[in-house]
């Protein structure tokens, strides 16, 4: 016979989301003043309690199941695919001036903002850019934005790159890579902070396989098959 406060445990569970550690201080702060105005004007401490709940919110961390099958490319990030096109990576980069596909996935400030890897491989080339906060839904922001370049060698000996990009809102990217680290596909690997967007450029002559205006899921959405010959898809919106 099943066990009431096994099942109440379970339930409790599946509710409470982890937090990122990145959002314990935050969150501490936001609870404190919402102390401080409840104790100056009750009416202050109920706003302050509704902005502490969506820092928490926020900083949520939800477990993720990413396929395991050789050759997927999964989203690194959730939110809208915002722009599907082929151009020249970043400089900084270092993986060449060939044009490859870029897909941009843009995150609003209700989006889950932690990063995944979005293929498995070797952290070869790190560059971080101290650039502007522009509007991260703006095409250049990839050029002029804050942000942290991210080469990946894939086992083939492939390149691809991953780019978090800081926004209007964003003032801090944490990125817990290091040059020469093994990376798994769906692993976490940092965190951008109230508004973003993160770039991934596929290997040369690999076609994506989400469309632009598809919502994306960190760690689980399938942005491209490398083995894959499947064209280019298009959607229609209902």
């Amino acid at each position: 016979m099943s066990n009431p406060d096994n099942h109440l445990l379970e339930t409790i569970k599946s509710v409470m989301v982890p937090i990122h550690p990145a959002g314990w201080m935050f969150i501490t702060i936001f609870a404190v003043v919402s102390l401080i105005l409840a104790l100056i004007w009750s009416p202050l401490g109920w706003i302050g309690l509704i902005l502490t709940a969506w820092c928490v919110y926020f900083f949520r961390d939800p477990h993720r199941i990413t396929p395991t099958r050789e050759d997927l490319v999964v989203s690194p990030a959730d939110g809208v695919v915002q722009t599907i096109r082929k151009c020249v990576p970043p400089a900084e980069l270092e993986i060449g001036t060939e044009e490859r596909f870029r897909i941009s996935i843009f995150l609003n400030v209700f989006n889950v903002h932690v990063n995944r890897v979005p293929m498995e491989g070797t952290i070869t080339k790190m560059h971080y850019h101290a650039g502007k906060f522009l509007n991260a839904a703006l095409d250049k922001a990839s050029e002029e934005n804050e942000r942290q370049s991210i080469q990946i060698t894939l086992p083939s000996g492939k390149k691809m790159g991953v780019v978090q990009i800081a926004g209007l809102v964003a003032r801090r990217i944490l990125c817990d890579l290091k040059e020469g680290q093994s990376v798994k596909t769906g692993e976490r690997f940092g965190i951008i902070r109230f508004g973003s967007r993160t770039d991934v450029y596929l290997p040369p002559e690999i076609i994506p396989l989400v469309i632009e205006g598809q919502t994306a899921v960190g760690g689980e959405t399938i942005l491209a098959d490398i083995k894959s010959a499947e064209p280019q898809r298009v959607g229609t919106k209902h």
